[in-house]
């Protein structure tokens, strides 16, 4: 016996007409029998996100900004608690109707609309998979250096940049990428489900080292914040807070996007919300600690402070060696496939379902990990690649308080799957194009624009309103891009 959304898909992709530039298999809603992750599957593929080099140094930031340990990792988790509200609310429509997150979006952007915040979405994530990739494969150079006593060093490639054994070790993490995107999205289920016990076993096995062999964690766990009376920076804590809170939203901002490309295999809501809930924050704290405390060990067991965890990984030797390389490998893997593949994928196959699957759109997301040679990126951008984009993603808030307002407020999470597929329904709008989202999507935009290309380098000086208001700026482009959908949408149309 077919389900409601069974029959649509049989519906859509057998009886009915869709447009053949709206649908294809992939982008179809999911089937019964596809819908096989579990609450322990989702909460597999958050920990397979969570850990990785970026979550291991996100306290460092803001312990080097003033704040003791405690205040950083109840940072992260503060941010990780707000983010995870629209994760849940976003990805209650993946569930309930097992659509991707370019299809969710046609409900408000339009059919042709769509295409405009999920290659936005999709782009940046392109960036961070060269970006990972380059760090993954960076860590498996210098650890294979280690054991081989720089075996595999030379002389650099005139016009890489970067030496034989540089670029080997590369695309041999970049081909090991496209396996699992070969084999689709239950692949990277499987291995996200089965890797997460390894990784929360790793990251609490380097727990236990660094205290028996540091004999606790160190000076830096009982050293006070620097906002306290007669501290370096008295009284300047929210200063710090804010922004640090900002970004610790911010990190997985776009993951709150297009959370649907997973949550649509759900077996229920259920088991998206509880998956979601424990997969997320708890884990971002829980590494953010480890993070801190075996660096502050560092400063006992080596004289300094080592917050980079691969060059940690080249001071301990032995057999620790090889068990971190494969837990850096995994780590870097898991994070990347789910967070910078899938949602590329699926935009790229968007632009036109008719000729571009989700595996050609994840071949086209690899391919432009190698072209945008990320060693060049990294090198020439220097130390603000990660806040420009980190930033970019906070200028993504608008979309998502557009996407909620539509699904709960106008739509009443209710949405008609054949007119998603079809370029003369109800999404169809002016011409495929919603006006008034894309209005609310600049309007969203446009008080962080200023702040946004402060931060990025491309102007020098803003007036100091437009820094604060930066300070929230995921806040602010949600908030005022939600408000404006609503009102201009509120006469304009009628619920689904």
């Amino acid at each position: 016996m077919h389900t409601q959304t069974d029959s649509l898909q049989y519906d859509i992709s057998l009886n009915g007409d869709p447009s053949a530039d709206l649908w294809n298999e992939d982008l179809a809603p999911a089937r019964e029998e596809d819908k096989t992750w579990t609450w322990q599957s989702i909460s597999g593929l958050w920990v397979g996100m969570v850990v990785c080099v970026p979550t291991y140094m996100m306290a460092a930031g803001l312990v080097a900004e003033g704040m003791s340990w405690w205040q950083g990792v109840l940072t992260v988790l503060l941010g990780n608690l707000i983010v995870l509200v629209p994760m849940i609310a976003i990805g209650h429509a993946g569930t309930k109707h097992g659509i991707p997150f370019p299809v969710l979006l046609r409900s408000s952007f339009g059919t042709a609309g769509a295409k405009l915040p999920a290659m936005l979405r999709g782009l940046v994530a392109c960036g961070w998979f060269g970006i990972q990739t380059w760090v993954g494969g960076s860590a498996i150079y210098i650890i294979v250096n280690i054991m081989t006593d720089n075996a595999i060093s030379g002389s650099v490639i005139g016009f890489l940049g970067i030496d034989p054994g540089q670029l080997v070790c590369f695309l041999l993490f970049w081909a090991l990428h496209v396996v699992f995107i070969a084999y689709g999205t239950e692949s990277i289920r499987w291995l996200e489900t089965y890797a997460a016990p390894f990784l929360i076993a790793m990251g609490l096995a380097l727990l236990g080292w660094a205290y028996f062999k540091a004999g606790g964690f160190g000076q830096m766990l009982s050293t006070p914040s620097q906002f306290v009376a007669g501290g370096a920076r008295e009284g300047q804590f929210w200063a710090v807070f804010w922004p640090g809170l900002t970004a610790m939203v911010g990190y997985w901002a776009t993951l709150a996007l297009n959370i649907p490309d997973f949550t649509r295999f759900a077996r229920s809501q259920k088991d998206q919300f509880i998956g979601q809930t424990l997969g997320l924050p708890l884990p971002m704290a829980l590494f953010a600690f480890i993070g801190v405390a075996v660096t502050s060990a560092t400063v006992v067991i080596y004289g300094r402070a080592i917050w980079d965890p691969v060059e940690l990984t080249s001071q301990m030797g032995g057999a620790a060696v090889v068990i971190s390389l494969i837990a850096l490998i995994l780590a870097t893997l898991t994070t990347n496939l789910a967070a910078n593949v899938v949602a590329p994928a699926n935009g790229f196959s968007n632009l036109s379902p008719s000729k571009i699957s989700f595996k050609m759109g994840g071949y086209l997301t690899a391919g432009i990990g190698i072209a945008i040679m990320p060693w060049k990126l990294l090198e020439s951008t220097s130390a603000y690649i990660f806040t420009w984009l980190i930033g970019y993603s906070a200028l993504l808030g608008p979309v998502a308080g557009i996407m909620v307002a539509d699904y709960f407020v106008i739509r009443k999470t209710k949405l008609d799957h054949h007119a998603l597929f079809r370029n003369n329904g109800q999404y169809s709008y002016r011409n495929g194009w919603n006006p008034a989202a894309l209005i609310a999507l600049v309007v969203g935009i446009l008080p962080n624009l200023p702040g946004f290309l402060h931060v990025a380098g491309a102007i020098d000086t803003v007036p100091a309103i437009f820094k604060e208001i930066y300070t929230y700026a995921w806040f602010v482009g949600l908030l005022i891009a939600a408000g404006i959908y609503l009102i201009l949408m509120r006469n304009s149309l009628k619920p689904a």
